[in-house]
């Protein structure tokens, strides 16, 4: 018998309504059954749509990340490079989709990007039946699975009582409890949940439950303890989560939760006086001469006040007396960047630009110097001196080609293959200039090369 003429597009957005609407009446434990055939349906539909290529792929769209990340079942998936890769595969390959259904976050991912709502934030423990229970573990699960339905209305008295009647029921099984724990956490009863979890690990581990469901436990008590902002106690728990099953979720609240916890430290260390006395102490040793020194006192000093532009010049006053002209122009830059209008810092930019050989660098600092204070004399004589040493190319020639040199940004223009390449061309048809000035990226290099000299345009 042959197959009904129905577009591949029709039959997959009637399944997709079908999908819809069962998955939110069928009870949990029939939801396999839709799934394989879901599965089915899916690899042969693709393997139609090699020829056709009128199978819709519901992991194509352009929209699929901002989809994803608005959501909280998928959000932390996101920064699992694994994931990123899976959907990657599932763009380029649809046919690879219903094999993938197998993975909880493909089917989770799937359900966002067609629209099918949770229903709640913390998703409920779910699991098949098991054949032959016994009456009390029956009637427990019935108890669950209508506390799991009030739950998802947001109706958490009722689904407590229900909750509460399956343990009765069963007191052995740990998704009761930590189903508990959900709701308590919805109501933001957070010690009420930790105390929940706690019971959910001790009844899991009596009864060797999955290590999934006690690892649930662990999160869910980083979770509370995240919301008591008792940060250190979340990172624990996140940890003793991962101990016993590793999820990219996981992984990323942890990760987030230590942030806050180096973000809190270095706030509680702030303390401008102690900044303060750190500094005048780094000045003292600057006067003698003692820089290495000097350079740990200002280092402390601005752990303790982060954001005093000042601080940074001064340990690059430091940094530029050891030759460690790098680390030193690093603080420049942080320094200006913090107050732009601190004259300080561009002079001091200037003069260490100025020994690294890299005049055109050099004369930019001193006129944003010179934008703060037009007659300010020190930025005027280093304006000069870069100016004339950059103009003079008519001095040794070996001379220019030592400080052009001297330049890591001119090495990096000559290591380049292309740019050998274009100067080759240019030096034996100049016209060629023109054409090679037209692309941005080329003629700064090219610009660049002439500011040091190692080129001319005649």
């Amino acid at each position: 018998m042959s197959e009904p003429k129905i577009s591949n597009r029709i039959m997959y957005l009637s399944l997709i309504f079908l999908y819809k609407e069962v998955i939110s009446k069928t009870p949990s434990y029939l939801l396999s059954l839709l799934i394989r055939i879901f599965s089915v349906h899916i690899r042969v539909r693709a393997q139609k749509a090699q020829k056709s290529r009128s199978f819709p792929n519901p992991f194509s769209g352009t929209d699929i990340i901002p989809k994803l990340r608005a959501d909280p079942r998928t959000r932390a998936w996101l920064d699992d490079p694994e994931y990123l890769a899976l959907l990657a595969q599932l763009q380029a390959n649809p046919q690879m989709m219903g094999s993938q259904l197998q993975d909880p976050r493909i089917l989770t991912t799937l359900s966002v990007l067609i629209g099918i709502d949770s229903g709640a934030d913390e998703p409920m423990d779910t699991e098949p039946p098991e054949p032959n229970l016994p009456e009390n573990k029956k009637l427990a699960k019935e108890e669950k699975e209508q506390g799991n339905a009030f739950y998802k209305k947001k109706d958490f008295a009722n689904a407590i009582i229900h909750y509460n009647r399956a343990i009765e029921h069963d007191p052995t099984d740990i998704a009761f409890y930590n189903n508990l724990a959900a709701v308590y956490f919805e109501q933001k009863e957070y010690e009420k949940c930790i105390k929940e979890c706690e019971k959910a690990i001790e009844i899991g581990r009596e009864n060797r439950a999955d290590f999934k469901l006690i690892a649930k436990s662990f999160m869910r008590i980083g979770n509370a303890y995240r919301k008591l902002k008792e940060y250190k106690n979340a990172k624990v728990y996140y940890e003793k989560s991962l101990s016993e099953h590793r999820t990219p979720e996981i992984k990323t609240l942890l990760s987030e939760v230590e942030k806050i916890i180096k973000d809190e430290e270095m706030k509680s260390y702030i303390n401008p006086e102690l900044a303060e006395k750190e500094k005048e102490t780094g000045n003292e040793l600057f006067k003698k001469g003692d820089y290495a020194t000097a350079v740990k006192h200002y280092t402390e000093a601005i752990k303790r006040n982060p954001d005093d532009a000042k601080l940074y010049s001064n340990r690059a006053a430091c940094y530029t007396k050891l030759a460690a002209f790098d680390l030193g122009l690093k603080d420049c830059d942080k320094c200006v960047e913090l107050d732009p209008k601190f004259i300080k810092g561009w002079i001091r930019k200037g003069h260490i630009l100025q020994g690294m050989q890299q005049s055109s660098k050099a004369i930019s600092a001193f006129q944003k110097a010179l934008e703060v204070d037009p007659n300010n004399a020190e930025a005027l004589q280093g304006y000069r001196a870069c100016t004339i040493e950059s103009a003079n190319l008519d001095g040794d020639p070996e001379k220019i080609r030592q400080r052009a040199m001297g330049d890591p940004e001119v090495q990096a223009i000559l290591r380049d293959p292309a740019m050998r390449m274009i100067l080759e061309q240019m030096q034996n048809d100049p016209r060629a200039l023109q054409d090679h000035l037209k692309n941005p990226d080329i003629a700064a290099k090219i610009q660049k090369l002439l500011e040091s000299g190692l080129i001319a345009i005649r």
